[in-house]
């Protein structure tokens, strides 16, 4: 990933999360990661993207991915996509998720909408569900004003095919935010699906998973500690209902629309990742779980092969395939 050091941070350790350094005023320095802008639309390229503000106030934006040249006869299913990072670092312009945005918006033939969110700790959950939900909400309101609104958006997207999207707490986000949007009116926008890649919960008592990853490259326990201390509202335990779901199951989750639950036997996160989609199964909500063997966390963005092979799994998902 190209991830470079903070000053004054961990460097016995190539995980980014233990390069987090956190300061006695509440604010971090976090690792600095390499950044990618938008293509903008004079690009040849087989994929373009560019920025459009969310709410300037929190600093929020949107990074619009779009097919080049664009299908000839049909619109394109709108993905709402999350990025990781613990709820407290990286950005949708750190490069590999550009990639990754790009590389699925080809591989999936969709338009895809990446957030910048707040970030933990200076702004703590729940402020990064609200910016989701937010998201939708915009993506409503371009449904409603289909002459005023972002021309890629109006012009280019099926409104009757919206799904939320997100990797490890970009995926805790899908799911929160689907859950929040279930109280909303969100018409003439239909929202189909969640798909949630590696989605990032926890608890206060370790899991078989969780205990074995003390060395973890990528999430190594100690930096699993972290950023839940990190990004929880002060005050509250990791059974709260931000981290760990499966403690108390919220009645909306009955309304959800249909989920994709994804994950691999090597990422520390698996045992909760199952008990998250036996808690969907067990409530009677619809699901796709698909774990595979191996792997680690955040694996899709290291691997091409098995990123290749999670885009076609969207794919179908989003066709109704599975």
């Amino acid at each position: 990933m190209g991830y470079v050091c903070a000053e004054n941070a961990s460097s016995n350790s190539t995980s980014p999360f233990l390069q987090i350094v956190e300061h006695p005023d509440g604010t971090v320095t976090r690792p600095v990661s390499p950044l990618a802008p938008p293509s903008g639309e004079q690009s040849d390229a087989p994929v373009i993207s560019k920025d459009v503000p969310l709410n300037p106030t929190n600093n929020t934006w949107l990074r619009i991915y779009r097919p080049n040249p664009l299908p000839p006869t049909r619109k394109l299913p709108v993905v709402i996509y999350f990025h990781g990072g613990g709820f407290v670092i990286f950005s949708a312009a750190s490069a590999f998720y550009h990639n990754s945005c790009e590389a699925m918006t080809r591989a999936v033939s969709a338009l895809v909408i990446s957030l910048e969110y707040r970030l933990a700790p200076e702004h703590r959950l729940p402020a990064a569900y609200e910016d989701a939900v937010e998201t939708v909400l915009w993506v409503q309101s371009q449904a409603r004003d289909p002459t005023g609104g972002d021309p890629w958006v109006t012009g280019h997207g099926d409104f009757s095919r919206c799904f939320l999207m997100g990797s490890s707490a970009g995926a805790n986000m899908a799911y929160h935010a689907g859950l929040l949007a279930t109280a909303l009116e969100l018409l003439p926008l239909r929202l189909l699906g969640l798909i949630l890649n590696q989605p990032y919960f926890g608890g206060v008592e370790r899991t078989p998973s969780e205990t074995r990853s003390e060395e973890d490259i990528i999430l190594p326990l100690r930096a699993n500690d972290m950023l839940w201390h990190l990004a929880l509202p002060k005050g509250v335990d990791r059974d709260h209902e931000f981290c760990n779901p499966a403690v108390a199951v919220p009645p909306e989750l009955r309304h959800l629309p249909k989920c994709l639950v994804k994950g691999f036997e090597g990422d520390p996160l698996v045992d909760r990742q199952r008990e998250f989609a036996k808690m969907l199964e067990r409530e009677g909500a619809s699901v796709v779980v698909q774990f595979e063997k191996g792997g680690f966390h955040a694996v899709e963005l290291f691997d091409p092969a098995t990123a290749e092979a999670l885009f076609a799994e969207v794919r179908q998902f989003i066709s109704g395939g599975c």
